[in-house]
């Protein structure tokens, strides 16, 4: 009985605060940026409603109700701090307190941040939003994917969340992720083959990142990389100095569970620290069917400051995975069998099972150096590699079988192991014409990189960088059985220089742990096998003059890019060995301007020009068979951008207007042709692609004073087009013949995939002292489909301009709440979220193959324990 009067007690006190007055506490606030006192920020003893603000000179004298706490400083447009107090003995003077501009990442122990590409490094302003890692773990834990992190942020749009855990995309202004450089730490994620960032290989970022910036347009990276509609840093999580950690708990829909430990041990009297974190999570269906999923997370990370000068960090993360996926789809399927239709899926033996499976572990390491040389020169660099094993299953032969039953179109598996066994030979061997397979297409690569940054601030308010990038690529790509459904072997001759009754007899699972090291040997590849081998090495330099009310900015970067691919199938005939080698050079230009008219005013201009090396998979004319180049060569493709703004900060009101164009010339384009009457298939490569991307766009904050709660809301209205004229190629994939030639007007038609008209608003109020919730609201119009190269050469032909369909307008509505307490000194923290609040039914893509639908309402809770 004593324990539940004290336990009673205790939950009672964190409700309930002591009423007596006890002292005065003073202090003075300052702008960080500009040293500049702020008049007007807010005041508020934490878990009262006592409060006042600031004076002109930014100082200000509050009366507390307790003898010890804490209050909160908060400016609009500033990062909020919680400063502890003690009157106990008398008033206290908490001195000189800065606040930070929201998006500083100030607080945020980052490591290698010399060659961390942050809005913070330069005075010049650009187009960014910064989430922080508290938000982040909030609001996109669990089963939520990560780029829910930046979707309140304008010009930005998450798509394909039904496909399964991972398969998100990413588009800002437009473009798609291949077009837009992710950097995790200042290494590049973006596939150096094609421009591709597979969400699901960094699942775990939610619970390791630090902070997430979003830079739209021009940026302020520093790299030549292939930066077209803007940058998304990812600041991971690093060796914490202070001790501590947590436990937390999380489920959700569909029998969503994750459990997370994490611990720091702090910094030690000889000057290391470690920091841990692993977990692990699964589900048995993302929300359509068949799209389960497991997978684990885990960071290490040691640091080591023998000295004032030097800090060195060592970090491995990796977030291995599988999940079943869901692909796009015709109406009228869904409209039969229900929005959470999957025609990949089946059973087998009473289970659930797939025919499409990714799996992947993509284990990243980088070890840091940071040295301080003197008060002027600072010198980063950072050495990373990541050793990426996996890939991703599908069908082999012509037996697939498919049932229409219960309201649902499923793959019989049952029935094509019993036709496996029934056609099979007297060994048990089926072949590729009557039998049917589950074969796993891998993609394993190496990749090592060294990023160094020499930082140079001069006297009379000058600062440079100059560095160096390089990197070093390679990938593997082939086909090895992974279930043979019943069968002994099977019979492929696909490869010519091998007898025509070859035999597979050995599978290899489907399982991120095992494709570490359990993958097929040479012997064991079918359909097709290459390597891709691609290295870069770059240099960049950054000069800028800043006052207070002035400052300018240059940057240039030029780097060379060279390609070979290794055959080990014939193919084509060409297929075998190593092919030419070919050498690309690229390079960029940015400058800009910013001038503050006042300590709230300020405007700003950048422009730049980049000249980028194609992809890989767009110089060979046969990626998987052939190491024929493509004739005539692709050259650079060329991005102009032109960016303006206008910056507001008031006492309880910030205001942040963006205007760009961005004219994308030389663009190639490659995709999937009509299949011809012989079962051949086609491809249409169109050489020279323009596209201009233009709009407005604009965020905002509102927080009262007092801070118990604040609005955000931003908006993007954009104009993508295609434009100008391009040539284009039919060829045929199994002969590598061109069909036909020909050139095709673009103007006029719309760029799809993405809304061009965005809306969002987002609420926090605090209902209690320790009980908070918040709503976000967006909107998105002005979607269109996918365009097909097809569609617009055979427009052009009927003498017309192709439009691709325009998708009905949809908005949604996501709320959270959060409860914290504590038990003794334990802090807890209870959260739930609630996406798509009001079950809203919405097309969020049109792909070449289908639509994709929204999800409907999903839901998660969690309890976080300190300590």
């Amino acid at each position: 009985m004593k324990k539940i009067t004290l336990l009673f007690v205790v939950i009672l006190m964190a409700f309930v605060g002591e009423t007596f007055a006890q002292g005065v506490v003073t202090g003075t606030i300052f702008d960080g940026e500009s040293n500049a006192p702020l008049p007007g920020a807010n005041i508020l003893e934490v878990r009262t409603s006592n409060g006042t603000t600031t004076d002109f000179d930014g100082k200000f004298s509050l009366k507390v109700n307790s003898p010890t706490g804490t209050i909160n400083i908060s400016y609009v447009g500033f990062g909020s701090k919680n400063i502890a107090y003690d009157v106990t003995n008398g008033d206290q003077d908490l001195g000189t307190i800065t606040l930070q501009l929201d998006n500083s990442l100030e607080e945020i122990v980052i490591v290698g941040s010399g060659v961390v590409d942050l809005a913070e490094d330069r005075k010049t302003p650009i187009a960014v939003a910064t989430i922080k890692g508290d938000d982040i773990q909030l609001k996109a834990a669990g089963n939520v994917e990560f780029t829910e992190t930046i979707k309140n942020t304008p010009s930005v749009y998450v798509s394909n969340q039904a496909g399964g855990f991972g398969d998100s995309q990413i588009f800002l202004r437009g473009f798609d992720n291949t077009n837009t450089a992710v950097l995790l730490n200042g290494q590049p994620i973006n596939s150096p083959e094609d421009g591709r960032v597979f969400w699901s290989n960094w699942a775990g970022m939610s619970d390791v990142a630090n902070a997430v910036q979003v830079q739209r347009g021009l940026g302020s990276s520093k790299l030549a990389i292939s930066s077209v509609g803007g940058t998304i840093n990812i600041i991971s999580k690093t060796t914490d100095q202070r001790e501590g950690g947590f436990v937390r708990l999380l489920a959700g829909n569909d029998s969503y569970g994750k459990a997370t430990v994490s611990y720091n041990s702090g910094l030690s009297d000889n000057g290391w620290a470690f920091s841990v974190l692993v977990d692990h999570w699964q589900a048995h269906r993302k929300y359509a069917e068949g799209t389960a999923g497991q997978g684990q997370n885990y960071l290490f990370s040691v640091g080591y400051k023998p000295n004032e000068q030097n800090t060195f960090n060592f970090l491995i993360t990796g977030a291995p995975q599988w999940h079943d996926q869901n692909f796009s789809q015709d109406l009228e399927v869904y409209e039969e069998f229900g929005e959470k239709q999957n025609r990949n899926s089946g059973f087998l033996n009473g289970e659930r099972f797939t025919e499409r499976r990714n799996y992947y572990h993509k284990p990243v390491a980088n070890l840091n150096w940071d040295f301080d040389i003197n008060e002027q020169l600072d010198l980063s660099t950072v050495l990373y590699a990541s050793w990426g094993r996996g890939g991703g299953t599908g069908g082999l032969g012509r037996g697939r079988v498919r049932v229409n039953d219960n309201n649902n179109e499923n793959i019989d598996f049952d029935r094509i192991v019993a036709n496996n066994i029934a056609t099979a030979d007297a060994n048990g061997f089926g072949n590729f014409g009557s039998s049917y397979i589950r074969r796993s297409s891998v993609n394993n690569h190496n990749w090592y990189g060294l990023l160094s940054n020499l930082n140079i601030e001069l006297e009379q308010n000058w600062t440079f960088d100059v560095g160096f990038d390089a990197r070093l690529y390679r990938g593997d790509h082939f086909r090895q059985v992974n279930d043979l459904l019943g069968l002994n072997g099977f019979t492929d001759n696909f490869r010519t220089d091998r007898p025509s009754d070859y035999t597979f007899t050995e599978e290899f699972a489907a399982d991120p742990w095992s494709a570490l090291f359990d993958f097929a040997d040479e012997a064991n590849r079918t359909q097709f096998d290459y390597s891709e081998n691609i290295n870069y090495v770059g240099g960049f330099g950054q000069a800028e003059y800043a006052t207070d009310k002035f400052a300018v900015f240059f940057q240039g970067a030029v780097s060379t890019q060279s390609y070979q691919r290794e055959g080990r199938f014939v193919g084509n005939g060409d297929g075998l060995g190593k092919s030419e080698k070919l050498n690309k050079v690229g390079y960029n230009v940015k400058g800009g301007a910013t001038y503050n008219f006042t300590q709230e005013h300020a405007i700003y201009a950048n422009a730049g020009f980049f000249s980028r090396q194609p992809f890989l998979d767009n110089v060979f004319e046969d990626i998987r068979n052939s190491n024929a180049l493509i004739e005539p060569e692709v050259d650079n493709e060329e991005i102009t951008g032109l960016e303006a703004g206008y910056r507001f900060r008031g006492k309880n009101f910030a205001l942040n207007v963006d205007v760009y164009r961005t004219e994308w010339a030389n663009r190639f384009l490659s995709t999937a042709g009509p299949e011809l009457a012989n079962g051949d298939f086609t491809t249409y490569r169109l050489t020279s692609v323009g596209q201009i991307h233009q709009g407005l766009e604009f965020d905002f904050e509102y927080r009262p004073d007092g801070g118990r709660w604040r609005l955000k809301g931003y908006g993007s209205i954009g104009n993508w087009k295609f434009e100008g004229d391009s040539p284009f190629i039919l060829s045929n994939n199994d002969t590598a013949t061109i069909i036909e030639t020909g050139e095709i007007p673009l103007t006029g038609t719309k760029v799809g995939n993405a809304p061009q008209t965005s809306f969002g608003v987002s609420g926090y109020l605090d209902i209690l002292d320790n009980l908070s919730v918040d709503m976000d609201y967006n909107i998105y119009t002005d979607l269109y489909g996918f365009v097909d190269p097809e569609d617009v050469v055979q427009a052009s032909i009927d003498g017309t301009t192709f439009q691709a369909p325009r998708l009905p307008s949809y908005d949604l509505v996501d709320l959270g709440v959060t409860y914290k307490f504590t038990f003794g000194d334990q802090r807890f923290t209870v959260r739930g979220n609630v996406k798509n609040l009001f079950n809203s039914a919405y097309i969020n893509q049109l792909d070449s193959f289908g639509y994709f639908l929204g999800i409907g309402r999903t839901w998660n809770a969690s309890v976080n324990y300190k300590f």
